[in-house]
Order: C-alpha cells, then sequence, then structure tokens
C-alpha cells in the first residue's frame, strides 16, 4: 500500500518578508504549490528556490476562491493549507506526519499562535485559535468569501499539539494597508448579500468592535498590543460601513 502523500497550499502576492521561512517550515511536504496573484516584490523567486510550483493568477477572485484554486493545483492524499506568514513549529511538524500516518479524523485544527507587531497575543479574541488547515483531500473546500474565508466540511475534528506561529502584523504600515483592504471587502461582500450602511450604523458597530475586543474578549490583558488591536477592530468595522453605505448611493454598473 502506498505511503499517504501530503501536499502544502499557499497563497501569496508580494509575500517575500516570511516566505522563505514559511517554505523551510514545510520542506518534509510532498508537493508544495504557491499560487501567486502577481507579485512585484520576490516572493515567486523564492518560492521557487525552496522547490515550490508557482502558478500566476492575477484575477484575483477573493481569499476563498483563490485557496481553492490551490488545492486543486494538489494531487496528494492529505492538504495543509497554510498562509504565507505562518510557521509550521517542529512539534506541529512531527504532528502533522503521525496523523498522516495514522489517521484518526479526515480534518485536523492547528493551534495557531498570531503576533502583532512584535507582541504575540494571547488573548483579543486572537487566542486560542483552533484553525483547520489539515484535512484529507476532498473531504474539505474553502467557502466562497472575499475575505475571511473558512474551511468547510462535515467531519469530527482532531486537534494537533504543536503551534502554527503567525507573523500577521508585522508593522504600521502592513496594520493600515489590512485594515484598507479588509474593510473594502467586507463592504463589497455585504453589499452583494443586499446589505446596507450608514454613518451611524458605522459608529455604533465600530464602538462596539471596541468593546467587545479589549473589554469582553480581555484585550487589556494583551497592553498596549491589545489596546492597538482593539483600535484596529474598530476602525475596520467602521470603515466597513461607511464603504458599505457609499456602495449603496452607487448607480448600478451596466
Amino acid at each position: 500500500m502506498n505511503e499517504p502523500t501530503l501536499g502544502v497550499a499557499i497563497i501569496t502576492k508580494n509575500a517575500a518578508a516570511r516566505l522563505a521561512e514559511c517554505l523551510r517550515s514545510v520542506a518534509f511536504a510532498d508537493d508544495i504549490v504557491v499560487i501567486d496573484g502577481g507579485s512585484t516584490d520576490a516572493t515567486v523567486q523564492i518560492a521557487q528556490a525552496h522547490g515550490a510550483r508557482v502558478l500566476i493568477d492575477t484575477d484575483w477572485p477573493g481569499f476563498g476562491p483563490q485557496k481553492n484554486r490551490a488545492l486543486d493545483a494538489l494531487s496528494t492524499h492529505w492538504v495543509l493549507s497554510i498562509d504565507a506568514d505562518e510557521i509550521v513549529t517542529p512539534e506541529l511538524a512531527v504532528s502533522i506526519a503521525t496523523a498522516i500516518a495514522t489517521p484518526r479524523a479526515d480534518v485536523y485544527a492547528l493551534d495557531r499562535l498570531s503576533a502583532f507587531c512584535g507582541h504575540w497575543i494571547r488573548h483579543s479574541g486572537w487566542y486560542p485559535d483552533w484553525i483547520p488547515r489539515l484535512f484529507k483531500r476532498d473531504s474539505a473546500r474553502f467557502s466562497a468569501d472575499l475575505v475571511h474565508e473558512r474551511l468547510v466540511f462535515d467531519t469530527p475534528v482532531e486537534r494537533l499539539s504543536g503551534k502554527l506561529l503567525h507573523y500577521s502584523y508585522e508593522d504600521f504600515e502592513t496594520v493600515l494597508r489590512k485594515l484598507d483592504a479588509y474593510s473594502t471587502a467586507g463592504a463589497r461582500q455585504r453589499h452583494a448579500a443586499g446589505q446596507r450602511g450608514s454613518f451611524g450604523k458605522a459608529l455604533a458597530r465600530g464602538a462596539w468592535a471596541f468593546v467587545r475586543t479589549y473589554v469582553l474578549r480581555r484585550g487589556f490583558l494583551d497592553g498596549r498590543a491589545g489596546f492597538m488591536i482593539a483600535v484596529f477592530n474598530a476602525a475596520t468595522v467602521y470603515y466597513r460601513f461607511l464603504k458599505l453605505a457609499h456602495l449603496g448611493t452607487q448607480p448600478p454598473r451596466k
């Protein structure tokens, strides 16, 4: 009987900062595919130098559909889907190898620990963060969401030991860039679903996002970084609903 194979699916665009470290952490995989959305930095060269198969797809359909393209490019028994700013620790690598050699489930969740501007975050709604990312192929797909996509499956999930380190916001420039990108994508997604925004709704939802993050999710325990995350969440929600209101005033495209 053939040994089970593992493929790694990654989507990128201008992801050179952590990509080499990311790819080194999954070098034990049988196949690595990178779907690039048109990088202008060294992303493609770094991926190729580390043995990944690189496919260029610049007609950006959203995070969910792009990740499904990466899944479709693999033919391995198992798939590990990670982002270019995520690092598989050695302990997690051992857990993954054990899981596919003697599987107890078709889908496994990883223990993700995220950093914000150099600080590891253990509250603020960011942790614990068990995220399904390892699965037997054809047992799961990503949702079609433009942003905040999720893995869709219909089977029990097992948890793996070891951390998935996520360097999501390395500096303030990244924070501001993602704030703009996420609020825009979120507004478009809600507009497509028939929702409408307003200035009052933007204020109310933004204020609630701050309270939920900083108080209810104990962001204050993360110190200054927790306060910044609460402000970031509030601003993202605020601008999402302002942009949604603006979209509602635009004439329909022919």
